[in-house]
């Protein structure tokens, strides 16, 4: 019980949903349920809720985070969203940018861009989504660069 007083005020909790979709469920009830589900957290307090990218599964409903994220944000009061993340290797950095600057001026201080390097799929994935070999590390800095503009 002492360390529950001491400890829970200084930790943040947060919330990773991939957005499951499980048998016999689509996937906009996926979606409805990752909504409802933040929304419960931001009544609770929880601090931030991410979530995730996944790309041409049956069992996640969540392959685009920016947009799942506005869909959040406008449904939740003080919450801060975030992805978890972005498959940088998938996207221009400038794109991104973008996307994470207009999401921020639509919720201010309430959206974070977490950044993923895996390939989010497997090989017939990343010829779909005509993914180069360009090194995450470059693109993350390219991203940081046009950041730092907006």
């Amino acid at each position: 019980m002492f360390l529950n007083k001491l400890f829970l005020p200084m930790i943040k909790l947060n919330i990773l949903d991939q957005s499951p979709v499980t048998e016999g469920m689509s996937h906009a009830e996926a979606i409805m349920q990752t909504i409802e589900l933040a929304k419960y957290t931001d009544e609770l307090g929880y601090h931030r809720y991410w979530v995730a990218e996944h790309h041409s599964s049956r069992s996640f409903a969540s392959a685009t985070p920016e947009i799942l994220i506005s869909a959040l944000a406008s449904n939740t009061k003080k919450i801060r969203i975030g992805s978890g993340g972005v498959l940088i290797s998938h996207y221009s950095p400038l794109k991104i940018a973008e996307q994470f600057n207009i999401l921020q001026t639509l919720y201010p201080d309430r959206i974070d861009l977490g950044i993923g390097r895996a390939p989010g799929g497997d090989a017939n994935i990343i010829k779909a989504m005509r993914t180069t070999n360009e090194d995450s590390f470059t693109k993350t800095t390219e991203l940081i660069n046009y950041l730092k503009i907006f």
